[in-house]
Protein backbone atom coordinates (compact mmCIF):
# COMPACT_ATOMS: atom_id res chain seq x y z
CA UNK A 1 0.00 0.00 0.00
CA UNK A 2 1.35 3.53 -0.95
CA UNK A 3 0.12 6.98 -1.21
CA UNK A 4 -0.99 7.99 -4.69
CA UNK A 5 1.15 10.59 -5.97
CA UNK A 6 -1.41 12.26 -8.14
CA UNK A 7 -4.21 12.29 -5.86
CA UNK A 8 -2.98 11.27 -2.60
CA UNK A 9 -5.42 8.47 -2.23
CA UNK A 10 -3.92 5.09 -0.12
CA UNK A 11 -3.58 2.66 -3.26
CA UNK A 12 -2.37 -1.12 -4.03
CA UNK A 13 0.06 -2.35 -6.47
CA UNK A 14 -1.26 -4.42 -8.81
CA UNK A 15 0.36 -6.40 -11.53
CA UNK A 16 -2.26 -5.74 -14.24
CA UNK A 17 0.11 -7.60 -16.64
CA UNK A 18 3.07 -9.07 -16.43
CA UNK A 19 5.59 -6.04 -18.39
CA UNK A 20 8.42 -6.81 -15.82
CA UNK A 21 7.31 -9.13 -13.35
CA UNK A 22 6.98 -5.75 -11.42
CA UNK A 23 3.52 -4.65 -10.05
CA UNK A 24 2.54 -1.06 -11.32
CA UNK A 25 0.97 2.00 -9.94
CA UNK A 26 -2.69 2.50 -10.44
CA UNK A 27 -4.71 5.41 -9.34
CA UNK A 28 -8.33 4.84 -8.38
CA UNK A 29 -9.17 8.48 -9.65
CA UNK A 30 -7.89 7.50 -13.44
CA UNK A 31 -9.08 4.11 -13.46
CA UNK A 32 -12.66 2.77 -14.70
CA UNK A 33 -14.62 0.91 -12.62
CA UNK A 34 -14.79 -1.76 -14.93
CA UNK A 35 -10.94 -1.63 -14.70
CA UNK A 36 -10.37 -1.16 -11.01
CA UNK A 37 -12.92 -4.84 -10.77
CA UNK A 38 -10.48 -6.14 -12.93
CA UNK A 39 -7.74 -5.24 -10.47
CA UNK A 40 -9.03 -6.68 -7.61
CA UNK A 41 -9.83 -9.60 -9.12
CA UNK A 42 -6.50 -10.64 -10.05
CA UNK A 43 -5.06 -9.26 -6.64
CA UNK A 44 -7.79 -12.10 -5.06
CA UNK A 45 -6.08 -14.65 -7.18
CA UNK A 46 -2.31 -13.24 -7.31
CA UNK A 47 0.88 -13.35 -5.04
CA UNK A 48 1.92 -10.26 -3.74
CA UNK A 49 3.86 -8.33 -5.86
CA UNK A 50 7.55 -7.74 -5.52
CA UNK A 51 8.05 -3.78 -5.26
CA UNK A 52 8.64 -1.64 -7.75
CA UNK A 53 11.82 -1.61 -9.88
CA UNK A 54 13.47 1.45 -10.48
CA UNK A 55 11.75 2.72 -13.66
CA UNK A 56 8.41 4.80 -13.48
CA UNK A 57 5.21 4.31 -14.53
CA UNK A 58 2.48 6.59 -15.40
CA UNK A 59 -1.65 6.12 -16.31
CA UNK A 60 -2.03 9.41 -17.36
CA UNK A 61 -0.34 9.73 -21.29
CA UNK A 62 2.66 11.41 -21.47
CA UNK A 63 2.47 10.05 -25.60
CA UNK A 64 2.60 14.34 -27.19
CA UNK A 65 5.58 14.77 -25.74
CA UNK A 66 7.05 12.43 -28.05
CA UNK A 67 5.12 12.56 -31.03
CA UNK A 68 8.09 14.09 -33.32
CA UNK A 69 10.73 11.71 -32.01
CA UNK A 70 12.88 11.19 -28.74
CA UNK A 71 13.23 13.45 -25.98
CA UNK A 72 15.36 13.64 -22.89
CA UNK A 73 12.89 12.14 -19.73
CA UNK A 74 12.85 14.12 -16.77
CA UNK A 75 14.51 12.23 -13.81
CA UNK A 76 11.61 12.68 -12.10
CA UNK A 77 9.80 10.38 -14.65
CA UNK A 78 12.48 7.69 -15.76
CA UNK A 79 15.64 6.85 -15.06
CA UNK A 80 18.19 4.31 -17.64
CA UNK A 81 17.99 1.06 -18.07
CA UNK A 82 19.15 -1.47 -16.48
CA UNK A 83 18.07 -4.01 -18.55
CA UNK A 84 21.38 -4.98 -20.63
CA UNK A 85 22.98 -6.06 -17.22
CA UNK A 86 20.73 -9.10 -17.44
CA UNK A 87 22.24 -12.39 -18.54
CA UNK A 88 20.80 -13.44 -22.32
CA UNK A 89 19.29 -17.07 -21.88
CA UNK A 90 20.63 -18.66 -25.28
CA UNK A 91 21.38 -22.55 -26.36
CA UNK A 92 23.56 -21.57 -28.40
CA UNK A 93 26.60 -23.74 -28.63
CA UNK A 94 29.74 -22.00 -27.91
CA UNK A 95 32.02 -23.06 -30.99
CA UNK A 96 28.89 -22.27 -33.50
CA UNK A 97 28.68 -18.80 -31.97
CA UNK A 98 32.62 -18.27 -32.63
CA UNK A 99 32.08 -19.30 -35.71
CA UNK A 100 28.54 -17.29 -36.80
CA UNK A 101 30.28 -14.05 -34.73
CA UNK A 102 33.70 -14.11 -36.92
CA UNK A 103 31.33 -14.57 -40.61
CA UNK A 104 29.34 -11.41 -39.55
CA UNK A 105 32.46 -9.35 -38.18
CA UNK A 106 33.88 -10.38 -41.60
CA UNK A 107 30.58 -10.03 -44.08
CA UNK A 108 30.29 -6.41 -42.51
CA UNK A 109 34.16 -5.47 -43.14
CA UNK A 110 33.96 -6.49 -46.48
CA UNK A 111 31.99 -3.61 -47.67
CA UNK A 112 32.25 -5.12 -51.45
CA UNK A 113 30.58 -8.23 -50.58
CA UNK A 114 27.36 -6.35 -48.65
CA UNK A 115 26.90 -4.19 -51.42
CA UNK A 116 26.63 -7.44 -53.95
CA UNK A 117 24.46 -9.00 -51.82
CA UNK A 118 22.36 -5.99 -51.33
CA UNK A 119 21.81 -5.73 -54.90
CA UNK A 120 21.59 -9.23 -55.08
CA UNK A 121 18.26 -8.74 -52.72
CA UNK A 122 17.11 -5.45 -54.45
CA UNK A 123 16.56 -7.72 -57.10
CA UNK A 124 14.85 -10.83 -55.87
CA UNK A 125 11.42 -11.39 -57.20
CA UNK A 126 8.96 -13.32 -54.90
CA UNK A 127 6.61 -15.88 -56.60
CA UNK A 128 3.48 -15.32 -56.01
CA UNK A 129 3.28 -11.83 -55.97
CA UNK A 130 -0.32 -10.47 -56.60
CA UNK A 131 -1.61 -7.69 -54.76
CA UNK A 132 -5.25 -7.88 -56.88
CA UNK A 133 -7.39 -7.16 -53.54
CA UNK A 134 -4.97 -4.45 -52.03
CA UNK A 135 -5.89 -2.40 -55.56
CA UNK A 136 -9.51 -2.39 -55.13
CA UNK A 137 -11.03 0.87 -55.11
CA UNK A 138 -12.72 -0.21 -51.98
CA UNK A 139 -9.49 -0.88 -49.93
CA UNK A 140 -7.07 1.61 -51.73
CA UNK A 141 -7.71 4.38 -49.04
CA UNK A 142 -6.66 2.04 -46.46
CA UNK A 143 -3.01 1.53 -47.31
CA UNK A 144 -0.89 4.23 -46.05
CA UNK A 145 1.94 3.33 -49.04
CA UNK A 146 1.13 2.49 -52.66
CA UNK A 147 4.54 0.93 -52.52
CA UNK A 148 3.72 -1.69 -49.85
CA UNK A 149 0.49 -3.93 -50.12
CA UNK A 150 -0.34 -6.89 -49.12
CA UNK A 151 -0.08 -10.29 -50.95
CA UNK A 152 -2.82 -11.82 -52.13
CA UNK A 153 -1.85 -15.15 -50.65
CA UNK A 154 -0.70 -13.87 -47.31
CA UNK A 155 -2.94 -11.28 -45.90
CA UNK A 156 -4.38 -11.02 -42.52
CA UNK A 157 -8.00 -11.55 -43.35
CA UNK A 158 -10.55 -9.78 -40.62
CA UNK A 159 -14.01 -11.35 -40.28
CA UNK A 160 -16.34 -9.34 -42.31
CA UNK A 161 -19.66 -9.72 -40.02
CA UNK A 162 -17.30 -8.21 -37.29
CA UNK A 163 -15.64 -5.09 -39.70
CA UNK A 164 -17.19 -1.49 -39.06
CA UNK A 165 -16.82 -1.66 -43.42
CA UNK A 166 -18.25 -5.30 -43.84
CA UNK A 167 -14.71 -5.87 -44.92
CA UNK A 168 -12.38 -8.56 -44.79
CA UNK A 169 -9.06 -6.39 -45.88
CA UNK A 170 -6.44 -5.02 -43.44
CA UNK A 171 -2.87 -3.50 -45.13
CA UNK A 172 -1.23 -6.28 -42.74
CA UNK A 173 0.93 -9.35 -43.49
CA UNK A 174 1.37 -12.87 -41.55
CA UNK A 175 4.62 -13.67 -41.11
CA UNK A 176 5.53 -17.25 -40.62
CA UNK A 177 8.93 -18.76 -39.47
CA UNK A 178 9.12 -22.84 -39.25
CA UNK A 179 5.62 -23.21 -38.53
CA UNK A 180 3.16 -22.41 -41.60
CA UNK A 181 -0.57 -22.76 -39.54
CA UNK A 182 1.09 -20.28 -37.17
CA UNK A 183 2.56 -16.58 -37.97
CA UNK A 184 5.10 -15.89 -35.53
CA UNK A 185 4.82 -11.81 -36.37
CA UNK A 186 2.10 -9.87 -38.10
CA UNK A 187 3.64 -7.07 -39.95
CA UNK A 188 1.65 -4.28 -40.84
CA UNK A 189 1.41 -0.65 -41.58
CA UNK A 190 0.60 2.11 -38.76
CA UNK A 191 -2.81 2.35 -38.61
CA UNK A 192 -5.25 5.37 -40.38
CA UNK A 193 -8.09 7.55 -38.88
CA UNK A 194 -10.18 5.30 -41.14
CA UNK A 195 -8.52 1.95 -40.13
CA UNK A 196 -8.28 2.45 -36.75
CA UNK A 197 -11.09 0.06 -35.72
CA UNK A 198 -9.92 -2.59 -38.17
CA UNK A 199 -6.14 -2.70 -36.28
CA UNK A 200 -8.13 -3.27 -32.89
CA UNK A 201 -10.49 -5.74 -35.03
CA UNK A 202 -7.09 -7.42 -35.95
CA UNK A 203 -5.61 -7.23 -32.74
CA UNK A 204 -8.74 -9.27 -31.06
CA UNK A 205 -9.31 -12.25 -33.65
CA UNK A 206 -5.33 -12.54 -33.91
CA UNK A 207 -5.39 -13.22 -30.30
CA UNK A 208 -2.48 -10.81 -29.92
CA UNK A 209 -1.22 -9.50 -26.16
CA UNK A 210 2.04 -7.60 -27.63
CA UNK A 211 2.17 -4.70 -30.31
CA UNK A 212 5.71 -3.47 -31.14
CA UNK A 213 5.36 -0.09 -32.45
CA UNK A 214 8.90 1.16 -34.00
CA UNK A 215 8.13 4.54 -35.52
CA UNK A 216 7.38 8.08 -33.74
CA UNK A 217 3.78 9.76 -34.68
CA UNK A 218 5.09 12.60 -36.67
CA UNK A 219 8.52 13.09 -38.49
CA UNK A 220 9.25 16.55 -39.37
CA UNK A 221 5.69 17.26 -39.53
CA UNK A 222 5.19 14.57 -41.24
CA UNK A 223 2.34 12.34 -39.67
CA UNK A 224 4.05 8.34 -39.88
CA UNK A 225 1.01 6.74 -37.77
CA UNK A 226 -2.45 7.83 -36.53
CA UNK A 227 -2.75 8.18 -32.31
CA UNK A 228 -4.68 4.50 -32.11
CA UNK A 229 -4.87 4.32 -28.52
CA UNK A 230 -6.37 7.00 -25.91
CA UNK A 231 -4.30 9.26 -23.88
CA UNK A 232 -5.83 8.84 -20.77
CA UNK A 233 -9.92 6.73 -19.95
CA UNK A 234 -11.03 4.90 -22.54
CA UNK A 235 -11.95 5.08 -26.09
CA UNK A 236 -14.26 3.27 -28.71
CA UNK A 237 -13.51 1.87 -32.05
CA UNK A 238 -16.22 0.33 -33.38
CA UNK A 239 -16.62 -2.69 -30.78
CA UNK A 240 -14.01 -2.30 -29.00
CA UNK A 241 -13.41 -0.39 -25.79
CA UNK A 242 -9.43 0.31 -25.65
CA UNK A 243 -8.35 1.87 -21.99
CA UNK A 244 -5.13 3.09 -21.10
CA UNK A 245 -4.21 1.39 -18.11
CA UNK A 246 -0.26 2.81 -17.89
CA UNK A 247 2.64 4.61 -19.89
CA UNK A 248 5.56 2.99 -18.42
CA UNK A 249 8.70 5.06 -19.49
CA UNK A 250 11.70 2.34 -19.48
CA UNK A 251 14.40 4.98 -21.11
CA UNK A 252 14.66 8.16 -23.52
CA UNK A 253 14.38 5.28 -26.63
CA UNK A 254 11.21 3.17 -25.56
CA UNK A 255 8.52 3.17 -23.38
CA UNK A 256 5.54 0.64 -22.19
CA UNK A 257 1.47 1.33 -22.66
CA UNK A 258 -0.82 -1.21 -21.00
CA UNK A 259 -3.94 -1.51 -22.92
CA UNK A 260 -7.10 -3.32 -21.21
CA UNK A 261 -8.92 -4.29 -24.05
CA UNK A 262 -12.94 -5.17 -24.10
CA UNK A 263 -14.86 -6.38 -27.26
CA UNK A 264 -18.27 -4.90 -26.63
CA UNK A 265 -19.67 -7.70 -28.65
CA UNK A 266 -18.99 -10.96 -26.31
CA UNK A 267 -18.32 -9.14 -23.31
CA UNK A 268 -15.05 -10.67 -23.43
CA UNK A 269 -11.64 -9.04 -22.08
CA UNK A 270 -7.79 -8.94 -22.43
CA UNK A 271 -4.84 -6.97 -21.69
CA UNK A 272 -2.57 -6.08 -24.16
CA UNK A 273 1.03 -4.87 -24.23
CA UNK A 274 2.30 -1.83 -26.55
CA UNK A 275 6.37 -1.67 -26.56
CA UNK A 276 6.82 2.22 -28.27
CA UNK A 277 10.46 2.75 -29.96
CA UNK A 278 11.05 6.06 -30.06
CA UNK A 279 14.39 6.76 -32.08
CA UNK A 280 14.37 5.28 -35.25
CA UNK A 281 13.18 7.24 -37.97
CA UNK A 282 11.83 6.44 -41.92
CA UNK A 283 14.41 4.75 -44.08
CA UNK A 284 17.17 5.04 -41.17
CA UNK A 285 18.33 3.10 -38.40
CA UNK A 286 18.61 3.82 -34.57
CA UNK A 287 21.74 5.20 -33.28
CA UNK A 288 22.48 2.33 -31.14
CA UNK A 289 21.81 -1.18 -31.88
CA UNK A 290 22.59 -1.71 -28.19
CA UNK A 291 19.12 0.08 -27.35
CA UNK A 292 17.07 -1.68 -29.73
CA UNK A 293 18.19 -4.80 -28.56
CA UNK A 294 17.63 -4.05 -25.18
CA UNK A 295 14.15 -3.14 -26.20
CA UNK A 296 13.94 -6.82 -27.92
CA UNK A 297 14.73 -8.36 -24.78
CA UNK A 298 12.08 -6.08 -23.31
CA UNK A 299 9.31 -7.49 -25.81
CA UNK A 300 10.50 -11.04 -25.47
CA UNK A 301 10.08 -11.28 -21.62
CA UNK A 302 6.74 -10.03 -22.02
CA UNK A 303 5.99 -12.60 -24.80
CA UNK A 304 7.98 -15.70 -23.49
CA UNK A 305 5.59 -18.71 -23.35
CA UNK A 306 2.60 -17.01 -25.69
CA UNK A 307 1.78 -18.87 -29.16
CA UNK A 308 0.62 -16.14 -30.79
CA UNK A 309 1.70 -13.73 -32.95
CA UNK A 310 3.47 -10.24 -32.37
CA UNK A 311 2.17 -7.37 -33.91
CA UNK A 312 4.87 -5.15 -35.08
CA UNK A 313 4.39 -2.01 -37.11
CA UNK A 314 6.26 1.07 -38.03
CA UNK A 315 4.68 3.77 -41.08
CA UNK A 316 4.39 1.25 -43.90
CA UNK A 317 5.02 -2.14 -42.01
CA UNK A 318 8.19 -3.06 -44.12
CA UNK A 319 11.36 -0.92 -43.62
CA UNK A 320 11.55 -0.67 -40.03
CA UNK A 321 9.31 -3.69 -39.06
CA UNK A 322 11.35 -5.83 -41.26
CA UNK A 323 14.49 -4.74 -39.87
CA UNK A 324 13.32 -5.73 -36.65
CA UNK A 325 11.60 -8.90 -37.91
CA UNK A 326 14.55 -9.90 -39.21
CA UNK A 327 17.29 -9.42 -36.40
CA UNK A 328 14.38 -11.46 -34.06
CA UNK A 329 14.12 -14.23 -36.22
CA UNK A 330 17.93 -14.84 -36.70
CA UNK A 331 18.30 -14.32 -32.61
CA UNK A 332 15.68 -16.79 -32.00
CA UNK A 333 16.76 -19.25 -34.45
CA UNK A 334 20.23 -19.02 -32.93
CA UNK A 335 19.08 -19.38 -29.33
CA UNK A 336 17.34 -22.31 -30.09
CA UNK A 337 20.96 -23.96 -31.06
CA UNK A 338 20.62 -23.14 -34.92
CA UNK A 339 23.54 -24.52 -36.72
CA UNK A 340 23.48 -22.35 -39.93
CA UNK A 341 22.43 -19.20 -39.86
CA UNK A 342 21.50 -17.43 -43.31
CA UNK A 343 20.60 -13.60 -43.28
CA UNK A 344 19.83 -12.80 -46.83
CA UNK A 345 18.10 -16.24 -47.45
CA UNK A 346 16.07 -15.52 -43.92
CA UNK A 347 15.39 -11.47 -45.39
CA UNK A 348 13.93 -13.50 -48.83
CA UNK A 349 11.77 -15.53 -46.64
CA UNK A 350 10.11 -12.13 -45.30
CA UNK A 351 10.09 -10.73 -48.58
CA UNK A 352 8.03 -14.03 -49.53
CA UNK A 353 5.47 -12.82 -47.14
CA UNK A 354 5.29 -9.12 -47.56
CA UNK A 355 7.04 -6.70 -49.96
CA UNK A 356 9.68 -4.43 -49.00
CA UNK A 357 10.87 -6.02 -45.67
CA UNK A 358 14.02 -3.84 -44.83
CA UNK A 359 14.21 -1.04 -47.32
CA UNK A 360 17.89 -0.01 -47.64
CA UNK A 361 21.35 -1.15 -47.16
CA UNK A 362 22.05 0.48 -44.34
CA UNK A 363 19.18 -1.42 -42.99
CA UNK A 364 20.67 -4.70 -44.07
CA UNK A 365 23.91 -3.78 -41.87
CA UNK A 366 22.55 -2.42 -39.37
CA UNK A 367 20.30 -6.27 -39.00
CA UNK A 368 24.11 -7.45 -39.49
CA UNK A 369 25.14 -5.34 -36.83
CA UNK A 370 22.66 -5.69 -33.92
CA UNK A 371 23.03 -9.82 -34.53
CA UNK A 372 26.87 -9.57 -34.14
CA UNK A 373 26.68 -7.78 -31.31
CA UNK A 374 23.91 -9.72 -29.45
CA UNK A 375 25.72 -13.13 -30.26
CA UNK A 376 28.79 -11.35 -28.76
CA UNK A 377 26.71 -10.97 -25.69
CA UNK A 378 25.16 -14.38 -25.78
CA UNK A 379 28.95 -15.67 -25.81
CA UNK A 380 30.23 -13.68 -22.59
CA UNK A 381 27.12 -15.13 -20.82
CA UNK A 382 27.67 -18.42 -21.19
CA UNK A 383 29.85 -21.23 -19.90
CA UNK A 384 33.03 -20.94 -20.62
Amino acid sequence: VCVCDVCGVRVVYVCVLCVCDVGLPLTPCSASPVLQELCRQRMATRPPDRPEGPHTSRISSVSSQFSDGPMPSPSARSSASSWSEEPVQSNMDISTGHMILSYMEDHLKNKNRLEKEWEALCAYQAEPNSSLVAQKEENVPKNRSLAVLTYDHSRVLLKAENSHSHSDYINASPIMDHDPRNPAYIATQGPLPATVADFWQMVWESGCVVIVMLTPLTENGVRQCYHYWPDEGSNLYHIYEVNLVSEHIWCEDFLVRSFYLKNLQTNETRTVTQFHFLSWYDRGVPSSSRSLLDFRRKVNKCYRGRSCPIIVHCSDGAGRSGTYVLIDMVLNKMAKGAKEIDIAATLEHLRDQRPGMVQTKEQFEFALTAVAEEVNAILKALPQ
